[in-house]
């Protein structure tokens, strides 16, 4: 039996975030503005070209799990091997950022400032609506960020994962993360998250941090021709 995590991105678009997407029963994405993700009922066999009338050409977009030839309507820009990992440790004792804040819409300029010049994987300007997310600030700056973007069953993701360059080797998002995997365990749900395999000194922390190797899976940026 196929595990929730295998094609997370489909059990979200097809389930919690459906309101968020828009696609047929074969394939959807996440609706524009949010992060541009999609995703396939089969992505081994996807039906790549279902998604044609929901995507403008030129959009890019983030697929998981396809390793197959693209249909001539479609162009591969990207592939790298990614890893897909799973909490599996106690909850931790504390927060870890009591004094983070919890970001809303009035803080979208400086979110996506952030994110344009850390790069933390795929993110729209409405990304922060799909779950929770706190930022550390310095000066009335945010320097620090992570929050959560897809779920299915209990599975929640930790994602938007950054750290302004000048305020690195704080520990800034380390804590952040273990608030969220706190206030998600309390919830009864178990995080996850996902981290490129070339990322070695990221995927090394989150193993520190308790956090184990579910599988590897093929990731592609792709677009319609």
């Amino acid at each position: 039996m196929q595990h929730p995590f295998d094609n997370i991105v489909w059990n979200a678009l097809a389930g919690p975030h459906a309101n968020h997407a828009a696609g047929t029963d074969e394939a959807r994405r996440y609706a524009a503005g949010f992060s541009p993700i999609v995703g396939f009922a089969d992505p081994e066999h996807p039906n790549v070209d279902a998604l044609a009338p929901f995507c403008e050409s030129g959009e890019s977009f983030y697929c998981d799990g396809w390793s197959g030839a693209a249909p001539s309507s479609w162009h591969i820009h990207a592939e790298e091997i990614m890893l897909k990992m799973i909490f599996d440790a106690s909850m931790p004792a504390s927060d870890d950022a009591p004094e983070a804040v919890a970001l809303r819409t009035g803080h979208r300029e400086q979110v996506l400032e952030l994110v344009a010049l850390t790069r933390p994987g795929p993110f729209g300007p409405r990304t922060p609506e799909l779950g929770e997310y706190f930022g550390c600030f310095e000066g009335g700056r945010l320097v620090a960020m992570a929050g959560e973007r897809m779920r299915a069953g209990r599975l929640r993701e930790i994602s938007g994962v950054c750290t302004h360059p000048d305020f690195r080797g704080r520990g800034l998002a380390r804590r952040l993360m273990t608030k969220l995997i706190r206030r998600e365990m309390q919830r009864g749900e178990t995080p996850c998250l996902h981290v490129m395999r070339d990322n070695r000194r990221a995927a090394r922390l989150y193993q520190h941090m308790g956090f184990r190797l579910h599988r590897e899976s093929v990731v592609r940026v792709i677009s319609k021709g």
